[in-house]
Order: C-alpha cells, then structure tokens, then sequence
C-alpha cells in the first residue's frame, strides 16, 4: 500500500499490550463448543466451586446437555428460540446458559430482582414460551404462564414451560471450607415447588437424561440477548451473535491473560454482560470461576484467601465496600494477580490504596449492553487511572461532537461512537431505534453510545459522563462524574452521587448525596465538605447542598442508580 493511501496508524498502537494482535481470527464455532473443547480436555477440573460445591467441566458439560434435550423434546425449543434464563450467580445460571446454546436457543437473561410486571415485558416482547429460573424467582413468574389466571385485560403472556431449579441442587450439604465459609440459608433451602404440566423440577429435567440432536448454530447465529435499559421507555433486547460474543470473549481473556490456573472470582452478576463475558472467558480458557450469588464483602474476602482467587473482575463500589471489611488484613489475599472492572470510574484514592497494598494496578475498562461487555480497556503494562482505556482488538471508536457528529479535536468532549465485531446487531423488534443508534461516518457504520469523553496525547479515553447527565449550572457544563471523584478524595467520604437540582438563581445547582465513613459519621459537616470542595474544584463544579445519606440505591450490577436519585430530585420541584 503507498504512503498516500495508507491510514495513520491509531494513537494507542503505540502503547498496545505486548504479544497482543491488532487483529483476532475468529474460531467458526459456536460459544457451545467452546465448552465441549474444554470439557474434552479437561474433564475433571473445577469449573465452578460454590462455597464448598465443584462442578467439573464434564459435569458441566453432562447437565446443560441433558438440559438441552429437555428443551428441545419436552419443549420444542427450536433454532433461534428465546427462552427466559433468571437465577442469581450460582452453577445453574452457567449450566442453563450453555443448555440453551446447546439447543440452538436465542439466551434471554434476566436480573433476578425483577417483579411479575417488569418480566411480563421481557416475556411478551422476546416471544419467549419457556423460562429457566430459581424457585424464589418462582412466585414472580408463575402469574406469566399461559395457563395462569389474568389478572386483568391485556395481561397475557407467552409462557408455557417453567424449569424450576434449586441452588441446593448444586450445593453439597457440608459445614463449610476450612475458611469457615458456609452457604446462606436462600442456597441451602430445598426444593419446595411442586411440579405440574408445565413446570418442571430442574434435577428431575436432569435425570430425564436426554439426548439433544445435533448442534447447529455457528458465528452468525442469535446468541443471547441482554436488556437494556437506556434512558426512556421500556428495557431494549440488545441482538448478540455467536461471533460478537466470541470476540469480545477471546480478546478480554488474552487482555487478562486467561489460563488453566486462573482462578476467578465470580460476583459480578451474570446477568449482566461484565460476569457474563468474564464467565465465558473462564470456560474458553479452562480457568475456575469461584462463584457467589451476592456481594458479601467478608464472604468475598474468605473466598480469595482459602480459593487462592487470582483474577478478581468487579465494580469500584465493590472494592470501596471490600475495604470496609473489619480486620481484612487477618485474611490472605497475596493470591491476586490482576484486578479489573468498569461501570464508573475507580476513585484515585481507592485506586492507591489497591496498589500500595497489593502492588497492583487496577485495570479500568468500559463497555455497554450494546457492545457485549468491553469495547474498551487500560494496556495492562501501562494503564491510567480514571480512565476508559484503548479500543481493543478490531475496534474503532471515535469522539465526534453530538449535534454537528463531526469529530471533534483531540482533547475536546464528545459522544464516543464505536464500531467494530463486538456491536450488538439491532434492538430487538425496534428499528426505529435501532436506526437513531448508528451512523454512518468515514464509510463505516457506527453505534452511538451516549457517553462523552475525550481522548488524550497517547489515545487513551477518559470519561466525561452521559450525555443525559450534564448538569447546566448558570450555563456553565458540570459532569456529575468528575465532582463525584474528587469527592472520593475527602477523608470522610465512603461513597457519593452527584445530580442536579433545581435552583431559582442558577436554574440548576449541583447537589451531593454522601455516605460518610464509619468514623466519620455524625462528625462531618455539610459546610466542611462545601468549603473543602472551594478548595479542590472549580467554584461552578462545587456542591451546593449535600445530604447526608447511610446508603445509596443500588442497581442488580452493584453500580449507583443515579437516575433514580435524579427523578426523585426532580419530583420535589
């Protein structure tokens, strides 16, 4: 190629991790094989250890078979069919997962927090006829089978088959590890739910034993289907591919450096894209996934030390709270190697403390629903803080300036826009949105996030906030974001959301909701906190009013719902 076609070289080639390719070849296989590989040859390693539970790989691999026949058989589950998929992080979740990929299923997960009303949604506009889901999930779906009685006009739903599973079906009744831990009661429970025509006991579906035909689904297959819930109207079915999924699997896993003896901690919900990918990137490269079903910050600290976790992948309030542990220095935690996560950015002081105790970096990453998990993440060998980190493999993203969507200079604000394998193919039985999410732009097509940033000297991105978050104060532009992480920064702040309020002068102000540390608690002061903030920010950034609050609402994936917070704000008027 001459010099006078051939494209600059990106900025952050320069700082690529090294053996890393620019470029991935994609196995042409489906994410089942990726299992059926593993299991062949590694059958009996742990692929899951549940408190004091192992599923081996061959064990793994046995059950979401036999669950895959039952799909297919007792079902009629078929080639591209949706089916429902809710239990909280446990082998169940990973084992119906596969199950549905093994019956050429379209996987539809679904936070398990979620009511009777708000699943009635992902039920009626996936078309799903079958769900998969936890006994104490139970309740809530039972109204949405179609041989339930409607509770009022318009309130049908499209499900047919239930497969009710037990976390005691996969827990092995014992007193704990040596490390003292034990199961919580909701895992430690039976089986209560009675079977009938159309629900079904997971262990009996088990030990039907049948034989699944054979696989079809390749590359360009429906793989699963994350929701999201963007900023109005109901939750969007992001399209995801077998090949989608597998590249955003195969390069995080050479990004952390998956191996045989990678020990993860998984805690990150799998429902969500991050515990999702992180849990396929586990099975592809043969690692163990320690799974817990909930944030426990003490149970987490136990688990890394008697488990020996290597690789840790969670979200800044998690390690905020894991600092909060009393007496955490009593527990070994040498074992970890590589500590990673998104979702917001990992306060600085937080980000010090990790390294000054475990001289580890803490690798930020950013992704959406919509990109499966990470488009972007911090070069391992020279990672910067705060930061969103570099376009990973096959990926362009650009900063182009959201009204003009022309690209803006470096440095300057404005609305990340990616492209590459790991975009999601449409909203699902939306194109309209589907049609506003992408643009075309330097004769590609790309996916408009909604996330500002800028990208630095070395083409590294660095948050902004959402394109929805700005707070216009007196017209100056103040990203809730950046308040927040200098807030993280004062001794007494444990944690902290910053959103608008209304202001008769300024039209509106910044207000900072804040949890105070434990030893600070009743102590600190609103005004010691506003004349701390004269002192680190601009006068247009500070918090003009600040609560103080002992927690903040929390989403299913752990990150603060600050939009929640901003709609109760504005309600007051």
């Amino acid at each position: 190629m001459s010099a006078a076609t051939s494209a600059p070289e990106p900025l952050h080639y320069r700082h690529w991790p090294p053996n890393l390719p620019h470029h991935l070849e994609l196995p042409a296989t489906s994410l089942w094989y990726n299992l059926e590989v593993t299991a062949t040859r590694y059958p009996e390693r742990a692929a899951i250890v549940f408190y004091d539970s192992i599923t081996t790989y061959a064990e793994l691999r046995r059950q979401a078979e036999a669950l895959a026949g039952w799909l297919q058989q007792h079902c009629g589950v078929a080639r591209g069919d949706r089916v429902l998929l809710d239990f909280q992080n446990s082998p169940q979740f990973v084992i119906g997962y596969y199950a549905i990929l093994r019956a050429d299923a379209f996987v539809v997960p679904v936070n398990p927090m979620l009511r009777t009303e708000e699943l009635r949604h992902y039920a009626n506009d996936s078309g799903a006829r079958v769900v998969l889901c936890a006994q104490d999930g139970w309740p809530q779906f039972a109204p949405l089978m179609k041989d339930a009685p409607r509770a009022a006009p318009g309130s049908a739903a499209t499900l047919e088959h239930a497969l009710v599973g037990a976390y005691s079906d996969a827990w092995a009744a014992s007193t704990g590890t040596s490390a003292g831990m034990s199961a919580p009661e909701f895992v430690r429970a039976p089986m209560t739910v009675a079977p009938s025509a159309h629900v079904t006991r997971w262990a009996d579906a088990i030990t039907q034993a049948r034989v699944p035909s054979p696989t079809q689904a390749g590359l360009d297959d429906w793989c699963v289907m994350p929701y999201t819930s963007g900023t109005t109207g109901n939750p969007k079915g992001c399209i995801h591919t077998h090949r989608s999924v597998m590249h955003v699997l195969l390069a995080g896993m050479l990004w952390a450096d998956v191996r045989t003896d990678t020990v993860s901690l998984g805690v990150v919900p799998m429902f969500h894209v991050t515990g999702m990918q992180a849990m396929n990137a586990l099975i592809y490269g043969a690692g163990t996934n320690v799974v817990l079903p909930r944030w426990d910050r003490k149970v987490a600290a136990e688990a890394i030390a008697h488990y020996r976790v290597t690789n840790f992948t969670c979200i800044p309030t998690m390690m905020i709270d894991l600092f909060g542990t009393p007496d955490l220095d009593k527990y070994d935690l040498s074992s970890l190697d590589y500590l990673s996560g998104g979702g917001a950015a990992m306060p600085e002081a937080v980000a010090l403390r990790i390294k000054a105790m475990w001289g580890l970096d803490f690798i930020e990453g950013y992704g959406l629903s919509e990109t499966i998990a990470a488009s972007h993440i911090n070069p391992t060998q020279r990672p910067k803080k705060q930061c969103l980190g570099i376009p990973i493999c096959d990926t362009d993203s650009r900063v182009i300036d959201p009204d003009t969507l022309v690209e803006v200079p470096q440095g300057a604000t404005g609305e990340i826009i990616t492209d590459g394998p790991g975009v999601f193919q449409g909203y699902w039985n939306d194109p309209e949105k589907t049609a506003a999410a992408f643009i075309e732009h330097d004769g590609k097509r790309f996916f408009r996030t909604g996330d500002l940033a800028r990208i630095d000297e070395d083409g590294y991105f660095f948050m902004v906030d959402r394109l929805k978050r700005m707070i216009n104060a007196s017209g100056f532009k103040v990203w809730p974001a950046e308040v927040e992480a200098m807030l993280y920064k004062h001794p007494a702040v444990q944690e902290a959301c910053v959103i608008g309020a209304k202001d008769a002068y300024r039209g509106e102000t910044v207000k900072a909701l804040i949890v105070p540390r434990a030893d600070h608690k009743g102590k600190v002061t609103a005004e010691e906190i506003i004349e701390w903030a004269r002192e680190h920010m601009a006068a247009y950034k500070i918090p003009r009013v600040i609560e103080f609050v002992d927690a903040l609402p929390k989403s299913g994936t752990g990150k603060v719902m600050w939009r929640a917070l901003q709609e109760a704000e504005a309600a007051k008027g």
